[in-house]
């Protein structure tokens, strides 16, 4: 029994798209209806949960006539606009039939490293959950771009996790959970614990999933570590075993289990060392270094040496010392073309540091 899981009040459920459809790309209407059946019954039993779902792009296949999923980003969200329709309508069918109402929450990556996008999808998820609202949450995959992709929904549920400080992760997949070698062998052995990520370097997870999805094992146990160390326990487990999430939240051996590695920190900053792809990079001298390191200050214009990349205010930097090693990341003030005019100064009145220590993450 994993007693540690019978306490989860608050707890995220990812689903993918080759859970969600049958062989042939349509729908899965029956899936939809027992999933929202399941997350109903722990519903009444206190637990709070937000349903982060894939599986637009595969609902826009047979109304498109494509025969697969698309590989160009235009297409890409074409279908992902016509399909996200499809979804929450079987949604919206399937827990209105248990009187659950439930609220469509589209995000990209820039909503988690942004502050006005992070507080406004922090918010917008937290008043949904006092309202008693369900919230099924999915990419924006209408206007993302390769610059702003998460990549697959594994990721983007670790980080809704942060989001709202979950117990529980749990993401559902078409496999049990994880083998010590390809599930198909019949060697294999289902992984019912993992203390330490270090230990499945030798496993060959595949970075690809279905020919429906984006994900892949590889990116679960990615988002095992963003989830991990925000303090948020994973659970990776078949989306098509019976009554698998009572079940999980009862302390059932199910699955793969992942306990959380490290002490819930500042969402925000977690959010800054995992969810953004750095632009680029800012150079510093050694005393700027030593006070960030050591005395947690912000970085101050006196201190910079120099920048590489193209970014603009807000994007996420990393932040070098004067080996050329990366020691920090986060949040700058200054876009690239601005950093030239202001390094080696003090700030002035009406001035403004190059990173806050509010958003500034050592690594």
């Amino acid at each position: 029994m994993r007693r540690e899981l019978a306490g989860a009040r608050r707890v995220v459920v990812k689903i993918g798209s080759s859970s969600l459809t049958h062989r042939d790309g349509h729908l899965d209407d029956a899936q939809v209806r027992g999933l929202a059946g399941q997350l109903a019954a722990v519903r009444r039993k206190g637990v709070t949960t937000v349903l982060v779902s894939s599986g637009a792009i595969a609902a826009a296949l047979d109304p498109l006539g494509m025969r697969r999923r698309p590989t160009d980003i235009a297409t890409l969200q074409a279908a992902a606009s016509v399909g996200q329709g499809i979804l929450m309508h079987a949604y919206q069918r399937a827990f209105a039939r248990r009187k659950i109402q439930v609220g469509q929450v589209l995000l990209t990556q820039d909503d988690f490293v942004r502050r006005k996008g992070y507080l406004n999808a922090h918010n917008a998820l937290e008043r949904l959950l006092e309202l008693g609202v369900l919230p099924i949450v999915n990419e924006n995959d209408t206007v993302a771009v390769d610059e702003i992709r998460f990549g697959d929904n594994d990721r983007l549920a670790a980080l809704v996790a942060m989001m709202i400080r979950a117990d529980l992760l749990v993401l559902l997949s078409d496999v049990d959970g994880v083998y010590t070698e390809h599930p198909a062998k019949h060697t294999a052995q289902l992984l019912a614990r993992v203390d330490d990520l270090s230990h499945l370097e030798h496993l060959h997870l595949g970075k690809r999933g279905s020919s429906l999805g984006s994900g892949g094992m590889a990116s679960k146990v990615e988002a095992v570590r963003v989830a991990g160390a925000s303090g948020t326990g994973v659970v990776i487990a078949n989306a098509r075993a019976e009554g698998m999430l009572e079940r999980i939240l009862a302390g059932e051996e199910l699955g793969t289990f992942f306990p959380p590695h490290r002490v819930r920190g500042r969402s925000r900053k977690l959010w800054i060392e995992f969810a953004g792809n750095s632009r680029g990079m800012i150079t510093v001298d050694p005393g700027a270094k030593t006070a960030m390191v050591e005395r947690g200050t912000s970085l101050l214009p006196v201190g910079v040496t120099g920048h590489r990349g193209s970014f603009a205010v807000g994007d996420a930097v990393e932040v070098a010392g004067p080996d050329g090693a990366v020691f920090a990341k986060g949040i700058t003030n200054y876009a690239a073309d601005e950093i030239d005019g202001i390094k080696g100064a003090r700030i002035t009145e009406g001035g403004r540091e190059v990173i806050h220590r509010d958003s500034l993450v050592i690594l």
